[in-house]
């Protein structure tokens, strides 16, 4: 991950210092040295802005086109401008040359679109050609998955045993087997298959393949013996206290930028969504406690019950409301549960009682998700586009298995992120 965002971020900074340089020693009024001087602070300041913007968006290997590569480097350089401009605002005083404002913003998109060009190439050359062994179904469902990823996997055809299989696996050229249950309770298959792996063929059950590549943990795979992995918020007690920092800090903060919120929302219900400022609502916890979320109401004062799942063109929400739910300012007010620990930053999303009830009857393990403090965020929003029905949240529980089995600050770390790209990137419901 480092080694992808290296070339943008050094070359970035070589522009930088190129345009400081320029200024200092040729068109400022009176030369000065580069280092000598507040600027080269506020210089670094600059470029970090940018490449912090740059990585929310995803820059270089997350883009699917140019024209989006571009969008996400001029995101970049608009986050370096307006984090510059603040401070300037607040100082009242220049920071820097326009000469280095300028010209590092006017440099940095050409350039992002290099290491965006490169990276893609890298990518094809480095995909992993994978050839499925089982039933057409499973193989359909695998292709359709793979479909909206960014994974260095071609998956290039499903393959069916008999006297020739090993002679046309070798002639597909096949970097990988994917084998499901079926495939791998055969002993023929199982002894073919070891003999490709001699030959450096890799082999992946299809529940690790999804592990791997997909970040979830196929339900249709599990026992319940597979499932008495670590989990971090009960095995790990450095983990818990460090977790617990970090929610507390950014509640913390969020209640703050709370305050202002609270009253431009206040005067967008008066005239846009009448009725309290604050919906309530019994959500299930860690250990299956239910507790009272808070949200900015979004919904009609009648409505507000929601005994059904809520869909993106829900006609129980109001315009303003709808404003609210695609800026995520609805959701703010759960920083208060995050104080008081019902909530977490990150974890699996916490649901209603009553669907609750219902799912577990129909999901196999759906208890499992509530071993942990549910989240604000968490991995399955960020994999998953917005559920709605029964069929969704089993989709859903499959990547909160998997956030379960990996549960580390790191992973939080990485889901706060892809929250982000996923607020600038997308509306919300």
């Amino acid at each position: 991950m480092i080694a992808r965002r290296a070339p943008l971020a050094l070359g970035t900074a070589t522009i930088a210092a190129f345009f400081a340089a320029a200024h200092a020693w040729t068109l400022a009024p009176n030369p000065y040295p580069v280092l000598g001087t507040q600027r080269a602070i506020w210089t670094v300041l600059f470029v970090s802005l940018v490449l912090l913007g740059s990585y929310a968006s995803g820059l270089p290997e997350l883009p699917t086109s140019r024209q989006g590569a571009i969008t996400a480097a001029l995101g970049s350089v608009a986050v370096g401008l307006l984090g510059v401009s603040f401070v300037q605002l607040l100082l009242g005083s220049p920071l820097l040359p326009r000469v280095v404002l300028g010209g590092v913003s006017a440099a940095f998109v050409p350039w992002a679109l290099l290491t965006w060009h490169a990276e893609s190439d890298r990518a094809r050359r480095s995909s992993i050609r994978a050839l499925f062994v089982g039933n057409e179904q499973e193989f359909a469902e695998l292709q359709s998955d793979l479909a909206g990823e960014l994974v260095p996997v071609d998956l290039i055809g499903r393959e069916l045993f008999d006297e020739s299989f090993s002679e046309k696996v070798r002639d597909t050229g096949a970097d990988m087997l994917v084998l499901d249950m079926a495939s791998l309770a055969n002993p023929a298959i199982v002894a073919e298959v070891s003999n490709l792996h001699r030959e450096g063929i890799r082999v992946r059950t299809v529940s690790l393949f999804a592990e791997e590549f997909l970040g979830k943990i196929p339900i249709a795979d599990l026992e319940r013996m597979s499932l008495l992995f670590d989990i971090g918020e009960l095995h790990r007690a450095t983990y818990v206290r460090w977790k617990r920092v970090a929610d507390v800090g950014i509640g913390a903060l969020v209640l703050i930028v709370l305050a202002p919120a609270a009253l431009l929302v206040l005067l967008g219900n008066k005239f846009g969504n009448p009725g309290p400022l604050l919906y309530r609502q019994p959500r299930v916890g860690k250990d299956g406690e239910v507790f009272q979320i808070l949200k900015f109401r979004s919904m009609r004062q009648d409505d507000s019950a929601e005994t059904t799942w809520t869909t993106s063109d829900d006609p129980r929400i109001t315009p303003f409301g709808s404003f609210l739910r695609r800026s995520h300012l609805d959701e703010l007010p759960q920083a208060w549960n995050i104080l008081t620990g019902d909530l977490s930053i990150v974890g699996p999303r916490p649901e209603q009682p009553h669907y609750v009830e219902t799912l577990s009857e129909k999901i196999p393990f759906y208890d499992v998700r509530h071993l942990v403090r549910p989240g604000l965020t968490g991995w399955a929003q960020v994999k998953y586009p917005y559920g709605a029905d029964e069929v969704d949240a089993r989709e859903k529980l499959q990547f909160d298995l998997y956030y379960l089995r990996r549960q580390a600050l790191r992973l939080d770390v990485q889901i706060l992120i892809r929250t982000v790209r996923t607020v600038v990137g997308r509306t919300g419901r």
